[in-house]
């Protein structure tokens, strides 16, 4: 059975595939995460479970961001889409306030070019590179997604989880670990796009998640009467990705240190009270 759909997939891209060449769109994605919240032990003894329960839902709320996808041909651009509401206060007087990364990404698969905007600490980074086509795996599985039907994909990556001491918060020998992203595609909309780093498949990825993190498309215009406008990063220092990711782990060490912060067990993130924006 897994055969015979992933040949059928096979032949309907190549049908689809002149057709491909010239189709514009727009794709607005909506973003979740599960929150798992880790508070520092000598600082939990301040905090209810009431007051708990409300910080966790105020990050899960600022987690949930709109993006928007816009393809032509072969190219595409990335990027969050502004929002002018203000975080509102709980009963508690708590609000907080969680920054993403508001930049550009575009990507040329025809000319094999990767752009990406991206701020550490303030200084603006522009990355170069080659787009890394993920390795995915068409599965057998199909569900509807609005009015698309949609195949499901996945691949395997393994990622080193940082590991600390419960008592001192000294860093321990990192964990290595593989999680599953699965993506959902539609051959309805034959373009190899996808949200974020998410592409590469025969089809426009319209869900993508790694069970923690996710990206839900909840709306789609194909070829708008107004035409469609690629937008091309061109601020910041030029690095390569893998000197970005390098730059961000140094600035990371050296906020952490000047500040006293520390990760919980298995990596996870230790909130302090001064995290918690009180009016």
């Amino acid at each position: 059975m897994k055969t015979t759909i992933i040949t059928v997939i096979i032949c309907m891209c190549a049908f689809a595939k002149a057709n491909s060449q010239q189709l514009s769109g727009v794709a607005t994605y909506q973003s979740q995460r599960s929150i798992d919240l880790k508070l520092d032990e000598n600082k939990a003894k301040n905090v209810s479970s009431e007051m708990q329960k409300e910080i966790e839902e105020q990050l899960r709320k600022q987690f949930q961001k709109e993006y928007i996808l816009t393809f032509k041909g072969k190219e595409s651009s990335y990027q969050q889409e502004e929002s002018l509401a203000v975080p509102t206060p709980s009963s508690n007087g708590i609000s907080i306030t969680v920054t993403g990364d508001k930049g550009v990404t575009y990507r040329n698969l025809a000319e094999n070019l990767l752009l990406k905007e991206s701020e550490i600490m303030g200084k603006l980074f522009l990355i170069k590179d080659s787009p890394k086509k993920p390795e995915w795996v068409l599965e057998k599985e199909v569900k509807n997604i609005g009015v698309y039907t949609c195949f499901k994909a996945t691949i395997s990556e393994e990622y080193e989880q940082p590991s600390f001491n419960e008592e001192t918060g000294e860093e321990e020998e990192s964990v290595t670990k593989t999680r599953t992203i699965t993506a959902w595609y539609t051959l309805d909309i034959p373009v190899n796009h996808g949200p974020d780093e998410y592409w590469g498949l025969p089809g426009l990825i319209l869900e993508v998640s790694d069970g923690k993190f996710s990206l839900m498309c909840t709306k789609v215009v194909l070829n708008p009467k107004k035409g469609v406008q690629i937008v091309l990063p061109e601020k910041g220092k030029e690095v390569t990705k893998d000197e970005f990711n390098k730059i961000q782990e140094e600035k990371m060490d050296e906020m952490m240190e000047r500040q006293g912060g520390k990760r919980g067990k298995n990596g996870s993130r230790v909130f302090t009270t001064t995290e918690i924006i009180r009016n």
